[in-house]
């Protein structure tokens, strides 16, 4: 990404930045999806850093808004559920396929629940995953309640002991309170037999600041516990996951670069920030 390397390079045996500088670093940030109030945080705090330490300086300015809490899954318990959330179109149910496949070759047992009954597509999506990974996947009828099929996969999950159920949800956003009742639903119903351990939402990291104000949503209505970025490879806009953080103190648990099983990994703050400012 290296959206500060530039300004690392040109900082180097110079105290301060000249004025053409700062309008094209606040233009790079702009277009990094960073956002008004985070591109402006950072350059005033950036203004301070003096040309010998520039890149610890940013790394630690930058740092400062990643949200502090665990990026690990909770695993407190034998067997726990995870809820996926999202809007339709983030990449969430190939995100729910994705971590059973993540989860499963690093020695844990699991679970796919398919209750995004609504879209068909979804059900069978998930299906076809869990034939190409091995993990079975518990689904119901064609538009049947999720919080039957959510209720369906918590039983079957604790009957068979396995570590992580991971429930694959309704991604329809018509307004906040249909969203609470529905999300809050699969989790009454799931809460009878299982604890949650986690409600991950997935955004996809291309839509930049209308992504954050989803998040914003979703976590008014439902108790986010972490976030899968989808999307989240290269490109300049990669700045996003920076934004998100700091806007929601909601800790990124894990990326996904790609389509493929293996293009998902947990999320490194450090790996991050530094490609943000290196080459």
């Amino acid at each position: 990404m290296g959206i500060f390397s530039k300004f690392v390079a040109k900082l180097k045996g110079q105290s301060i930045a000249d004025p053409l500088d700062w309008k094209t670093l606040e233009e790079e940030l702009l277009a990094a999806d960073l956002g008004p109030k985070l591109a402006s945080d950072i350059l005033k705090s950036a203004k301070e850093v003096k040309g010998n330490d520039a890149a610890a300086a940013l790394t630690e300015i930058l740092n400062s808004h990643l949200s502090k809490k665990s990026r690990d899954l909770s695993a407190e318990v034998l067997t726990q559920a995870i809820l996926i959330v999202g809007v339709n179109g983030t990449g969430k149910t190939t995100s729910a396929a994705k971590l059973a496949t993540y989860l499963k070759e690093t020695g844990s047992s699991v679970l796919l629940g398919a209750a995004d009954t609504f879209r068909a597509a979804a059900v069978e999506q998930l299906q076809t995953w869990g034939a190409r990974i091995g993990v079975s996947v518990v689904s119901g009828k064609v538009g049947a309640e999720p919080a039957a099929v959510a209720f369906d996969s918590a039983v079957a999950a604790k009957d068979a002991q396995v570590k992580f159920l991971i429930i694959d949800t309704a991604g329809r956003l018509h307004n906040k309170s249909d969203l609470m009742s529905e999300l809050g639903k699969v989790r009454r119903v799931v809460e009878k037999t299982l604890p949650i351990g986690e409600v991950l939402l997935v955004i996809d990291a291309t839509t930049g600041q209308n992504g954050i104000a989803q998040a914003k949503i979703f976590a008014e209505a439902v108790d986010v516990t972490g976030l899968i970025v989808t999307k989240l490879d290269g490109s300049a806009r990669g700045g996003v996951a920076l934004a998100i953080e700091s806007a929601l103190d909601i800790p990124i648990k894990f990326v996904g670069t790609g389509e493929g099983s293996q293009d998902f990994a947990p999320f490194e703050p450090t790996k991050y920030l530094a490609e943000l400012i290196n080459d």
